[in-house]
């Protein structure tokens, strides 16, 4: 059962860059593309250096400088003099000092710099206090023909972000609106759960410190010749290795990281050691207060790819899953003008397998195509899962590790509409195909088309295909509108479809 899904993965996998491959061939040989074409579209075109940024949308600005602007008259005088002085050139007028409550360095603005202070270690410390953050709502109906919702759900990302120089800082972030799993709004099921659905909370889920040992302490080496440049982040911090397939929680924790090296001939490469102690959501994504997560990370960049290998050990009581060992591969690469990843990751339950951490690998492959006269891509996501592979870490609201595979795959995040074809990986090889559309040139607007399917190697899952469809368009630069919808079809004779009608408003 399994050989003919290997046999398919491989195939679907390497079509692409033999076309490539064949393609290299015909240009070498006196194709139809000119041997002295730019490969990156360059132009010989003089662009005057005046007209440089014309076509740049103006800076958004953060919640706090907009806050400082209400408060302070001057701010948008001064806003409005400079406006003045270049459209007319006349820079004589002098333009006053922004006031400001959340530090003088508008987050990439212009002016004076603040000089700062300097702590008892010889560190400059600059601060501003940026606020930002998302808010979602959706109406949705889904059914697969086993569940079914139909829902508005809402969810507020809100974050405090206070820099004390550009390599320290201290982010503070919540989602008051939702709370394990569960999205402040309105169920329409009438099945005796439907009404309002209050998740309002005040947990913090994201409170860390990171910064860099040698900017920190740089009394401790005045001549910057010991090598004490060691990144370190403390607290509660949101992670994701492998693409989210082997981790992707925020989770309490140590870690430390050490980059700029140059290992096994790479260019550059990052090693983290990482301990999280608390807040360790499992493969089932239920927290488990019994858990610890030790891990080893690390990414090393070559001139053509970048490699990532992973590793990760959860300690855990038997009680609620027991211990499991993880491991995860990665490369990213570009091939011409395909863009490729690979991705091999693996599991170990090392007491009992259950849903919180079980036996399993899952092989990933994902390719995409920018078109060569627009900013259209193609992309081709293959998966094979053999046996019940489980992430080591995983967030309430994330769904299986089969995200990236596409729009049937992923988990929206956002209330109880699920994926279409599911995203879990257990014994199971699928696919999906799909083209992104831009239609203006600022690309505010896009249509992305799928098709896909899964199989099970094993006969104990469902089995189905279908067709999804993503429309998105921005409506400022704080507001993007989403439309989604699909229709699946399963080998038990069910069909499925779903609907969402989405607002995501940015500040």
């Amino acid at each position: 059962m399994k050989n003919p899904g290997f046999l398919s993965l491989t195939c679907w996998c390497l079509f692409p860059f033999l076309t490539t491959l064949s393609r290299g061939a015909e240009e070498a040989h006196g194709g139809d593309s000119s041997p002295h074409e730019d490969a990156l579209g360059l132009s010989d075109e003089a662009v005057p250096w005046d007209t440089i940024g014309d076509d740049f949308l103006e800076r958004p600005k953060p919640t706090t400088e907009v806050i400082e602007d209400l408060l302070f008259p001057v701010n948008r005088e001064r806003e409005m003099l400079i406006k003045e002085r270049n459209e007319t050139g006349d820079f004589s007028k002098e333009v006053p000092q922004r006031k400001t409550i959340f530090g003088r360095n508008p987050f990439l603005g212009q002016g004076e710099i603040n000089p700062g202070f300097e702590i008892p270690t010889g560190a400059v410390w600059q601060p501003v206090l940026v606020i930002y953050g998302e808010y979602r709502t959706a109406i949705q109906s889904y059914d697969n023909g086993l569940a079914e919702s139909f829902d508005w759900a809402n969810r507020l990302d809100l974050f405090a972000n206070l820099y004390l120089t550009p390599t320290e800082r201290i982010l503070v972030g919540i989602r008051p609106l939702d709370r394990r799993g569960n999205f402040s709004g309105y169920r329409f099921d009438g099945d005796g759960e439907d009404g309002w659905q209050d998740n309002f909370n005040a947990n913090i889920r994201s409170l860390y410190f990171e910064g860099d040992f040698g900017e920190l302490f740089p009394n401790l080496d005045l001549s910057d010749s010991k090598s004490l440049d060691y990144g370190f982040a403390v607290g509660r911090m949101p992670l994701s290795f492998q693409d989210g397939m082997m981790i992707n929680d925020s989770i309490d924790a140590i870690g430390i990281t050490r980059s700029s090296l140059f290992l096994f001939g790479s260019s550059a490469s990052r090693i983290t050691a990482l301990w999280g102690f608390n807040e360790v959501n499992r493969g089932d994504n239920l927290v488990d207060d019994s858990a610890n997560l030790f891990g080893l990370f690390s990414a090393f960049d070559y001139d053509r790819s970048t490699y990532e290998a992973d590793v990760a050990y959860v300690s855990a009581s038997d009680e609620t899953g027991g211990d499991g060992f993880f491991a995860g591969f990665g490369q990213t690469r570009r091939w011409g003008k395909l863009n490729s990843t690979l991705r091999a990751n693996f599991s170990w339950a090392l007491d009992e397998q259950t849903p919180a951490v079980d036996t399993g690998t899952l092989l990933f492959a994902q390719i995409s195509r920018t078109m060569d006269y627009n900013d259209d891509i193609a992309y081709l996501n293959t998966f094979w899962g053999i046996d019940d592979y489980t992430s080591a870490a995983r967030d309430s609201a994330t769904g299986g590790p089969l995200g990236q595979t596409g729009i049937l795959f992923e988990a929206v995040g956002l209330g109880r509409y699920g994926s279409a074809l599911g995203n879990r990986s257990n014994d199971a090889v699928g696919s999906a195909l799909g083209y992104q559309h831009f239609f203006d040139k600022l690309n505010t607007k896009q249509l992305v088309g799928e098709i896909g399917g899964r199989i099970s190697t094993d006969g104990n899952a469902r089995s189905g295909g279908g067709i999804g469809l993503r429309y998105q368009q921005a409506l400022d630069q704080h507001a993007i509108f989403v439309l989604d919808g699909f229709f699946a079809g399963y080998d038990d004779g069910e069909v499925g479809h779903g609907a969402r009608c989405e607002m995501r408003i940015k500040f």
